[in-house]
């Protein structure tokens, strides 16, 4: 019983996806949150402009 459970690599595929996604997201993630401070500083630097 646990024989055929153990060669079975069907559940391993799958695993392998989703450590991809995860990683993926993680890059995506990492990317905005660095675009999303750099947009951060660049408001603040505008607003003296702005309220003159």
């Amino acid at each position: 019983m646990f024989g055929k459970f153990l060669r079975d690599e069907g559940g391993a595929t799958a695993i392998e996806y989703s450590l991809i996604a995860g990683f993926i997201a993680l890059a995506i993630i990492a990317a905005v949150g660095m675009t999303g401070e750099r947009l951060g500083a660049l408001f603040e630097s505008l607003i003296p402009a702005l309220t003159r």
